[in-house]
């Protein structure tokens, strides 16, 4: 699991360079992008030993091996990221005696990580959140929701809390972002955040673990970025690595959590 994820954090990273790429004006009309990877300095085609996830960043020292421009941290971070994420994740399933629901929700899960994923690359690269992977992210939490309801209804009779926890898990991270974008009109977050925020609630179902998810994600973004803002009255936090790093952790636990209740 942990090579798998570290194996899609860097095709996931190498995809938002070439999305990021493709929206420049100035790269449309006097370069197109070849479906090999490349230097983005000095255009060399990367060899398939110097695209192993972690080993060759390392083995490089994150340098170009032909011109020695640096490569950047965020391809590091995202296979570290994603690669982590997965074995966190992976803990949460029990192969020998899980249900095909389990199965459907984890897999769910993986995916859901995934987009996550891509937008906290994104995010933390060039401050925006695609629209797409928006909308892509909130289908699959609205799936994950309805798997995990499915399973709770297998278990126990029907209640009304399968309908309120969900509305007041996504309420309490989507409508408090929606309600700070609203008011500050766009200053304190972005247009976005309440979309990426909206998902994740969703697909946590439960309150509690909500609340879990947004104090996680503040107090990481607090304590990270401090550094970086500090005496800098300008300075934006890209909340998206924060609140998806919070989600992978907030579902990694869940179950110890919600038997804290």
């Amino acid at each position: 699991m942990f090579i798998l994820g570290a194996c899609m954090g860097s095709f996931l990273c190498c995809q938002a360079r070439r999305l990021r790429l493709k929206e420049t004006s100035a790269t449309r009309s006097k370069k197109k992008l070849g479906p090999r990877s490349v230097c983005l300095s000095c255009n060399y085609q990367l060899r398939w030993y110097e695209t192993l996830p972690i080993i060759s960043w390392l083995a490089q020292k994150g340098k170009c091996k032909k011109c020695g421009h640096k490569i950047g941290i965020l391809e590091l971070l995202s296979e570290l990221g994603l690669a982590s994420s997965f074995l966190a994740l992976s803990t949460t399933i029990n192969i020998t005696s899980a249900t095909p629901l389990a199965w459907a929700t984890f897999i769910m899960t993986l995916v859901l990580t995934l987009s996550l994923g891509f937008l906290a690359i994104y995010d933390g690269a060039y401050g925006e959140l695609p629209s797409l992977c928006l909308t892509i992210s909130i289908i699959c939490a609205i799936i994950i929701l309805i798997l995990k309801e499915w399973t709770i209804l297998s278990i126990h009779s029907f209640s009304s809390t399968i309908i309120t926890d969900p509305l007041l898990s996504a309420f309490i991270l989507g409508g408090l972002y929606l309600g700070l974008y609203l008011i500050s009109k766009g200053k304190w977050v972005g247009d976005g955040d309440w979309l990426l925020a909206l998902a994740i609630g969703l697909a946590l179902v439960h309150p509690f673990l909500a609340l879990i998810a947004l104090f996680i994600s503040n107090f990481l973004a607090c304590v990270i970025m401090y550094p970086f803002v500090k005496g800098k009255k300008q300075k934006k936090i890209h909340l998206g690595p924060f609140l998806v790093a919070a989600f992978v952790i907030t579902a990694t636990l869940s179950n110890y959590l919600m038997a804290m209740l």
